[in-house]
């Protein structure tokens, strides 16, 4: 068997062109008019959703808790909900790193929500379902570390 160069150096072009370009995508900013809004009414308008790191900051690479504030539009607070969570770097497409889950209903419309951890900078989704008497409804928030 004889070898031929012509297909190394075709390979190691190829993988050169995929370096660059996955170096590319790690280092793209966030689109600029990205919302970065921590309240916002919810998809369909059912919601007033609020959240904040339970702990007041977020660092990256470790696990943290969230607490989301579920309101009518009017501004009573919302008892009951079920909440679950996804998300994920939708410039990566990859998800989150952990799989977090509502543990507990802290009152006045107020949820935990445990095990998040975001393990590189950049700009994540946090995805958020509701259910809850007044209906189904959905919100994203964006973050940027």
């Amino acid at each position: 068997m004889i070898f031929n160069w012509r297909y190394l150096v075709a390979i190691i072009g190829i993988a050169a062109i995929a370096a660059i370009a996955f170096s590319k995508m790690h280092m793209a900013p966030p689109p600029s008019e990205l919302d970065l809004a921590r309240s916002k009414p919810s998809e369909k308008g059912v919601y007033a959703v609020s959240i904040e790191p339970e702990a007041g900051e977020v660092k990256q690479g470790e696990l943290h808790n969230w607490i989301v504030s579920v309101k009518t539009p009017d501004g009573k607070a919302v008892d009951g909900a079920k909440i679950s969570v996804d998300g994920g770097m939708p410039q990566h497409g990859h998800g989150l790193p952990t799989a977090p889950q509502m543990t507990g209903e802290l009152g006045e419309g107020r949820y935990r929500i445990e095990g998040v951890k975001f393990n590189m900078g950049g700009w994540w989704e946090l995805k958020f379902a509701i259910s809850a008497p007044q209906g189904d409804d959905h919100v994203v928030f964006n973050l940027v570390l």
